[in-house]
């Protein structure tokens, strides 16, 4: 019985140890936010849709760590100090480069640019309301020559998270009426859900044929009263 007795108190002595070790445990105090950019600019992408991973080299029990863009196309991640590898996954609305890792350097609160070539961007994007319907006027341009169209799309939300996965109204253009470089219009007439609200959200995705992941206008809210 002592046996039993003294073997449970070491291992309640165990846990308290264990306890207090998790309780001192230093949790990250430096930043690494970015933004994924085109000639300089912020690409906007599905929210939590593309991602990052990072890994730290040199430690027992070496794991990525996942970064997902928010759909302005910034990122953040609080890390420990030190030297990442930072690597930009595949099904994502640019071109996979013949290296995707770069090697970051964190040290308290670090911000960089991540370039990359989009298959197709938009521009030009304007929105109207005519009575119950919103058309949107813009332009699709090629990047990657050898890059076919997959889908242009008009997206209506409530949410100013709108796009592909979350919008109450999707309205997908006729690709043989898209010529790159020239305008078009795409109109979405508004569903019961949105004609009496004060405002909706809305933007333009457009993806390749290579991927399942849009490059997306900037959301703007639009004025329904």
């Amino acid at each position: 019985m002592k046996i039993k007795f003294l073997s449970l108190l070491i291992a309640l002595a165990c846990l308290v140890v264990v306890g207090c070790e998790y309780d001192n445990f230093e949790a990250p105090k430096s930043t690494l936010s970015g933004r994924v950019v085109y000639e300089g600019k912020a690409i906007g992408v599905r929210n939590n849709g593309p991602q990052l991973e990072l890994w730290q080299d040199g430690y027992p029990l070496r794991s990525k760590i996942n970064v997902y863009f928010d759909q302005d196309g910034t990122f953040s991640a609080s890390l420990f100090d030190g030297t990442y590898k930072l690597v930009r996954m595949g099904d994502s609305p640019w071109l996979q480069q013949a290296t995707d890792t770069i090697i970051v350097q964190v040290k308290g609160n670090t911000t960089i640019d991540l370039p990359v070539t989009p298959y197709f961007t938009v521009t030009n994007e304007s929105f109207q309301k005519n009575s119950n319907s919103i058309t949107a006027n813009f332009t699709v341009n090629r990047i990657v020559e050898t890059a076919n169209l997959g889908a242009v799309c008009l997206y209506l939300g409530k949410s100013i998270l709108t796009d592909q996965g979350r919008q109450e109204l999707r309205v997908e253009a006729n690709l043989a009426n898209v010529t790159f470089g020239q305008p078009i219009s795409i109109a979405g007439e508004l569903p019961n859900n949105l004609k009496n609200l004060d405002y909706v959200f809305a933007r333009i995705g457009v993806k390749s044929t290579v991927s399942g992941e849009y490059y997306y206008s900037a959301v703007q809210k639009i004025a329904l009263k």
